[in-house]
């Protein structure tokens, strides 16, 4: 289990490092109001109107990004940040929210796909971490159960990475739309491209370390003995 553990404490640093420097960028064009006075809420009203999405409600909630799109009862959830602030970072998320809410409307194949994969990953989530300790700690008596683990941690894993196109496409859709309609200044444009950009990484950190550690069990498996 060492190799896990240094796998994760890997991870884990080089994903603390990501999170210090979203935080950062997020805290300095925070500082950075925006020529139109725009909130994050309005922006993103904005943004569903433009695209003609008409049954998508925006909301706030509580807490520091913990801004999300629900697909099941679509609403763009905004923390109370980024709903009420009127600077770079909040229409930089705001946006990026909105874009998901757009892939849903048309079908985006990714986000299609994710959704699909949802109810599949919170079952093997629930279950994975038992049956891969259960079966590293019987690999030679019955190395059928950390395969079981390995298929289970593999849904896990393809997840992350289906998440990553996801992502990437609702930035630049988010993006797009604030550069051609005039959202942002070109000195703000840079400032949200740029936390966009940090919050990404979040995502590809965690889709290399679910690989990463995917990749050693296949292995302790693969070097059982027989």
């Amino acid at each position: 289990m060492m190799g896990a553990y240094l796998i994760g404490i890997v991870v884990m640093l080089v994903s603390m490092l990501v999170s210090h420097q979203l935080k950062s960028r997020f805290q300095k064009y925070s500082a950075t109001p925006l020529a139109n006075g725009m909130s994050g809420a309005e922006i993103a009203q904005q943004m569903l109107h433009d695209h003609g999405i008409t049954n998508v409600k925006v909301v706030s909630v509580p807490g520091q990004l913990t801004d999300h799109y629900n697909p099941a009862n679509r609403t763009v959830n905004l923390s109370e940040a980024v709903y009420h602030a009127r600077n770079a970072a909040a229409a930089a998320v705001a946006a990026h929210e909105c874009g998901h809410a757009v892939q849903h409307a048309t079908a985006y194949q990714w986000l299609t796909m994710r959704s699909k994969l949802v109810p599949v990953v919170q079952v093997a989530s629930s279950f994975m971490q038992w049956v891969i300790l259960g079966g590293i700690l019987l690999i030679n008596s019955f190395p059928q159960l950390l395969l079981i683990g390995i298929i289970l941690f593999a849904m896990t894993t393809l997840f992350a990475f289906i998440t990553l196109p996801v992502e990437y496409d609702a930035s630049n859709r988010a993006l797009a739309w604030i550069k051609r309609n005039g959202i942002v200044t070109a000195g703000e444009y840079a400032m949200s491209a740029d936390a966009l950009k940090w919050a990404a990484r979040t995502y590809v950190v965690a889709a290399v370390g679910s690989l990463a550690t995917l990749l050693y069990y296949v292995s302790i498996f693969m070097n059982r003995r027989n």
